[in-house]
């Protein structure tokens, strides 16, 4: 039974063309985010699916779930107007004893071919692993400290593997206690122009099922990129775009703007050119010293991140396009 749904229709018309350097493959995606507590018999699960627009496919895939015993607590659709394409994202409960895992990826998988579909990725937080992730940074460590902070409270469904930092840090600094104290590696790989590291990083990250720029301050070859293979997700310090060079903070406060912002994007090849994730705003005024606008800037860049992050976790965000994201 659909409790709810929410669609976007429109007409189909130009085939679709998916990102070829992200990694939304029919595989399983991992991390939690639904809350397991429904029932004790019943657990929930997420399946999104992105396919060539025909009829019948909600209908397909509700019938799937139905048939299992699963109950639907909502359903996003998108179709895009005059594009030949198709997002859904389902959240639904089921009893893993009458559904197991292994099945549940088969019955979806048949489907996926039937549709010819894109993508289709299903996700089961109290049976998946989590995502393994790494994190780099530079000297601005306030998105590093946010995310260790929601990650020891268990509000970031993930496990950090380790600490990339092109700067070093004392070891007796609240960072480094923390990592040590949660068996955190913290490794301080100092760049040059000449020499960015990228392979000592990709030997540390290889391993990794997406990388989290932490303000890292270092731009990523494209070498780099392809060889990873994986998402990249950035924080950007502004809405794209922005003031750019040295202290973008300070340059927007001189200049006396009245609106700040944040964008968390996937980094690509092009310098602060992939597709968004999330942006958010917050006013400012002429009554703001720089320290108070600084903070301000911070705050909404912590924040930023942290709602790209889970909204990735959770399966949100798809690809559209070559530049665009759905983000349901």
């Amino acid at each position: 039974m659909i409790r709810r749904v929410s669609t976007t229709s429109c007409l189909s018309a130009t085939a679709f063309r998916s990102f070829t350097k992200w990694s939304f493959n029919s595989s399983q995606f991992h991390g939690e985010s639904l809350d397991s507590s429904v029932s004790p018999l019943l657990i929930p699960g997420v399946h999104v699916f992105h396919c060539p627009d025909v009829v019948g496919i909600v209908a397909k895939l509700s019938d799937c779930i139905a048939a299992k015993g699963g109950n639907i607590l909502g359903y996003d659709v998108f179709v895009p107007e005059n594009k030949n394409v198709f997002y859904s994202r389902s959240e639904f409960i089921f009893d893993p004893v009458k559904w197991p895992r292994s099945q549940m990826d088969k019955d979806f998988q048949t489907i996926a071919q039937k549709f010819s579909a894109l993508s289709s990725v299903v996700r089961v937080p109290s049976l998946d692993p989590k995502y393994k992730i790494a994190l780099l940074l530079s000297k601005q460590d306030h998105c590093l400290v946010e995310m260790l902070h929601k990650w020891q409270d268990g509000k970031l469904p993930v496990d950090i593997t380790c600490v990339i930092s092109n700067h070093e840090r004392a070891p007796n600094t609240h960072i480094m206690r923390f990592l040590q104290r949660h068996g955190i590696s913290y490794h301080y790989l100092p760049t040059t122009d000449q020499n960015k590291i990228e392979e000592e990083i990709f030997e540390l990250v290889k391993d990794t099922d997406f990388l989290v720029l932490a303000r890292y301050m270092q731009l990523l070859s494209g070498n780099f990129l392809k060889g990873y293979g994986k998402d990249v997700i950035n924080i950007h310090h502004g809405l794209l775009p922005s003031f750019k060079g040295r202290n973008p903070v300070k340059q927007a406060f001189d200049a006396g703007v009245k609106l700040i912002g944040a964008t968390t994007h996937f980094v690509t090849e092009e310098l602060d050119s992939g597709p968004i994730i999330e942006q958010m705003v917050e006013r400012v005024s002429h009554r703001d010293n720089l320290r108070s606008f600084v903070q301000k800037s911070e705050d909404l860049e912590k924040k930023c991140l942290m709602k790209a992050i889970k909204s990735y976790c959770e399966l949100r965000v798809l690809p559209y396009g070559t530049q665009k994201t759905v983000v349901f």
